[in-house]
This record gives C-alpha cells, structure tokens and sequence, in this order.
C-alpha cells in the first residue's frame, strides 16, 4: 500500500513557513481573546451567559488549533529526519499525518471564527435592546 508512496527532502519543508504563520495566526486570535475576556472582566458589569459560554468554547478550540499546528510541524521535523536517514516510506506515512493535522488545525479554524461571529451577534442583539 505505501509501496509507492515518495516523499522528497524538501516536501515537508514547504510546510515550515505555512505551519509557522499559521501558529502566529492562532497565537494572535487567543491573545485578543484574552483581551477581551481582561477587558470584560474589568468593566464590572454582569456579563450574558451565553458570551461566558461562547469565549470558553473560543478559548478550548484555540488551544486545540494551536496543539494540532505544533503536533504538524513537529511530525514533518520528524519525517525530515526519516526522510534524511533514508527511511522513507516511514517518512512518507509520517508526512501524511502531519498533513491530516494540519487539516484537522484548518478546520477547528473555521469552527472558531463561526463560534466567533456568533459573539458578535450576541454582542449586536445586546446593543440594539
């Protein structure tokens, strides 16, 4: 099944970059979610319970994102490293992890920036009562 599967020294090292903006991207999202929560947290007013709710699935999902991108870039170091020594179909199947996830870090993405615009229509029917 693996057989013919070939994956090239450089291969996961395109990745590097793509994984590492990526990282940068979550890292940003979860310090502004952090400002936010300080900054609702210092007003002194009651906060809903469903913003309570939808910032502790952010703050869960964000920390997943980030530990499926750090899990993705350290299986392609790994793969290089089969890769170099000559391993590679080993390197191959461990290539492909990485890549699932990266996938699965993509998707939790889009799971937090629809939970994401849901706190903005939650923020939107507050301002307009």
């Amino acid at each position: 099944m693996f057989d013919n599967l070939h994956v090239s020294l450089t291969t996961p090292a395109l990745l590097f970059p793509a994984i590492s903006l990526l990282l940068l991207a979550y890292t940003n999202r979860f310090f502004a979610l952090a400002a936010l929560i300080r900054q609702l947290s210092e007003r002194g007013k009651p906060v809903n319970d469903d913003q309570i709710k939808n910032l502790k699935q952010r703050i869960n999902l964000i920390r997943k994102m980030q530990e499926a991108g750090v899990s993705s870039f350290a299986l392609c170091v790994l793969c290089m490293i089969f890769l170099y020594t000559g391993f590679n179909q080993i390197g191959s199947v461990i290539f492909g992890l990485s890549l699932l996830l990266l996938l699965y870090s993509l998707i939790l993405s889009v799971i937090e920036i629809r939970i994401s615009v849901d706190a903005l229509n939650i923020h939107l029917k507050e301002l307009s009562q």
